[in-house]
């Protein structure tokens, strides 16, 4: 089956969620993605922010192989050492005490908010909790993690969602303050805003939320399922601020390409007993050991002070795109997370770097980000950057 043979039979038969690019991905190594054709591509996508290591890393895939030659899957009913193992590695990375292990980040998110809830029950006896979520930003496509994704666009064709959501402006402190009530059982929101367009928290606007959370009893989930593990030059995007969530969710490069998230909390806040909360796959040894070797080898690699080195050569790169092209309108980000923001659509321009041979995807309609794999070299941002300029050049020739 040639290429668009298989094309056709994949629009034939899956459901129709996403406007994929013709391409049919076979194989990955290092940065770089090859189709089945033998078309090669410097990837600076990873998968959305998951392959922080990434393809063809042997001491990854070795650790998964031994693990299905061993057990892979149980269920939550008993004991698997991969989980206890990865569970103490997150707690002793992120300063948590209790884990969750789910198979998503928006099974994350949906956690986060039950434990939230069941804190605020256990604490007043009542179920009629709010949470603050914030506007632009973006938490799972689930019926819950909807109902806290500060879009209208995503949760309108949804609606009715889960009630008690309050939405304020990110990185106004009043307008947090505004929406705080006796109700309030917590406030949620990404360290870095992804999908909304590459927004990272003003350090003073996050520890003002800190401190009100204390002095209100109200629990701080922090979303770092897209800017956690790394990819801010810390493990945790939390960490470059000196505060720490109540709560915290993460996904995506947890388990660098296997299924799994999180939540995690504090012990003051671990509300949930037996029967309140599960998962059939959850935390399964195959996607465990995935987690407990992407731990070791941050450890042993020092990934993340390398993607804040690689972070700050790539800032450097992108602030002289945006002073050679008008259509760039703003920079953002931190590490290698970051984006352009163009008074033009994005579209053309993503649509032009893949056919220059660079993978890059959009965030939003006029936003184009930058999540590469955190094992970058220099080369390869000069690489990007040539692509980028090329299909700039054509765009808006």
């Amino acid at each position: 089956m040639n290429k668009q043979e298989t094309i056709a039979l994949g629009e034939s038969c899956l459901l129709h969620t996403y406007n994929r690019f013709p391409m049919v991905l076979d194989h990955g190594d290092g940065a770089y993605l090859y189709e089945t054709d033998g078309t090669k591509y410097l990837d600076f996508a990873a998968g959305i922010a998951v392959f922080a290591f990434g393809y063809n890393n042997k001491a990854y895939n070795d650790a998964l192989k031994g693990q299905i030659d061993k057990l892979i899957h149980t269920s939550n009913l008993y004991y698997n050492e991969p989980s206890i193992h990865a569970a103490k590695l997150f707690c002793e990375a992120s300063g948590m005490d209790r884990v969750f292990f789910t198979n998503s980040g928006t099974e994350a998110i949906e956690g986060a908010i039950k434990l939230a809830r069941k804190y605020y029950y256990k604490k007043h006896g009542s179920a009629d909790s709010e949470v603050i979520a914030m506007e632009h930003s973006f938490h799972g496509r689930s019926m819950g993690a909807l109902s806290v994704t500060g879009k209208l666009a995503y949760r309108e064709q949804f609606e009715p969602l889960i009630g008690g959501v309050r939405f304020a402006d990110f990185n106004d402190f009043e307008s947090v303050c505004s929406r705080v009530n006796d109700k309030t059982c917590a406030i949620i929101m990404e360290t870095v805003q992804g999908e909304g367009g590459i927004y990272p928290a003003d350090a003073a606007f996050l520890k003002k939320v800190r401190a009100l959370c204390d002095e209100k009893d109200i629990l701080l989930i922090l979303d770092e399922i897209q800017c956690g593990m790394g990819r801010t030059g810390k493990m945790f995007a939390y960490q470059n601020y000196g505060i720490e969530p109540d709560i915290l969710t993460s996904a995506k490069a947890l388990g660098c390409g296997v299924p799994v998230g999180c939540f995690a909390c504090k012990e003051s806040c671990a509300a949930m007993e037996p029967g309140d909360h599960g998962s059939t796959y959850g935390g399964n040894p195959l996607v465990c050991k995935a987690v407990e070797t992407v731990f070791t080898l941050f450890e042993e690699t020092k990934l993340a002070e390398h993607a804040a080195k690689m972070g700050k050569l790539l800032y450097d790169e992108l602030e002289k795109v945006k002073a050679d092209y008008a259509c760039v309108t703003d920079h953002r980000g931190i590490g290698l997370m970051q984006g352009l923001e163009f008074s033009i659509p994005a579209g053309p321009i993503v649509k032009e770097t893949i056919h220059q041979g660079c993978i890059v995807i959009s965030a939003g309609t006029n936003i184009i980000r930058f999540v590469p794999p955190l094992i970058i070299e220099e080369t390869h941002i000069k690489e990007m950057i040539t692509c980028l300029r090329k299909a700039l050049d054509i765009v808006t020739a």
